[in-house]
C-alpha cells in the first residue's frame, strides 16, 4: 500500500495526516494545515474517504476544507457535520488496499479509534513511536480534562489483543513513521504507560 505522510512539510502544529493509495483512496486524519488540500492534488486527483482516529482540533481542523475539495465519505466515532458514516469498535474500514478492523482505545480521548490490519497499524495518539517523552514506544498524554491514563492503559492492551503478529508499519499521529516490529513498539509503550509516572515533568 503506498502510503503519503501529507503533513509532513508543515510548519505549523498538526497531527500527521495520511493519505493512502489505492483501491479506496483514503485520508487518515485532516490535520491542521492549511496547505494539505494542495498537498493532497499532488499525490492523487480525489479522496474517496477520509477516517478520524479522534476530533482533537489538530487532527480536525482542516477537515471541512477536505471536504469540500474531494467529497469523500466521512468515517468517525463521535457526531460530525461532515461525518457520513459512524464507525464502532469491530467495524470494519478499507483504508488504501487493506481492510483494517476498528478498535475503540480511548483514555487520550473519549472517541478515540485506531485501525488494525494484518500489516499496519493507524494508532493515532494512542500509541506512537516517538515524541518528546520517549522514543521507541510513548503513549498519548492524559493529564487533560476528560482524559484518563487507566483508560489508555486498558485501550493499549486491547490493541495488542487484537493486533496480528506480523504488523510491520505503524503510522500514528504525532511522531515519525515505524517500519518494523509493531508489536514490539507498543508493548513498549504499554511498559512505560503502566508505570503510571507523568509523562512530562509539569504533567
Amino acid at each position: 500500500m503506498e502510503v503519503h505522510h501529507v503533513t509532513d512539510d508543515a510548519a505549523t502544529f498538526t497531527c500527521n495526516a495520511f493519505l493512502a493509495i489505492g483501491e479506496e483512496t483514503t485520508l487518515v486524519d485532516a490535520g491542521a494545515w492549511d496547505d494539505i488540500v494542495d498537498e493532497l492534488h499532488s499525490h492523487t486527483d480525489g479522496v474517496d474517504a477520509v477516517v478520524l482516529t479522534h476530533q482533537h482540533g489538530d487532527h480536525v481542523e482542516q477537515l471541512e476544507a477536505v471536504a469540500d475539495a474531494f467529497d469523500p465519505d466521512v468515517y468517525a466515532y463521535d457526531d460530525h457535520p461532515m461525518r457520513t458514516h459512524a464507525i464502532d469498535d469491530g467495524d470494519t474500514v478499507t483504508i488504501g488496499d487493506e481492510t483494517f478492523d476498528v478498535v475503540y482505545t480511548p483514555g487520550h480521548a473519549d472517541d478515540h479509534v485506531s485501525f488494525v490490519s494484518e500489516n499496519t497499524l493507524f494508532s493515532g495518539d494512542v500509541v506512537v513511536h516517538d515524541d518528546g517523552a520517549f522514543d521507541y514506544g510513548s503513549f498519548g498524554r492524559t493529564d487533560m480534562e476528560g482524559q484518563s491514563r487507566e483508560r489508555l492503559i486498558e485501550s493499549i492492551q486491547e490493541l495488542l489483543d487484537r493486533m496480528p503478529e506480523g504488523v510491520e508499519h505503524m503510522y500514528a499521529g504525532h511522531g515519525s513513521v515505524f517500519h518494523g516490529d509493531v508489536r514490539d513498539v507498543v508493548e513498549t509503550a504499554l511498559e512505560r504507560a503502566e508505570k503510571r509516572e507523568p509523562k512530562y515533568p509539569d504533567e
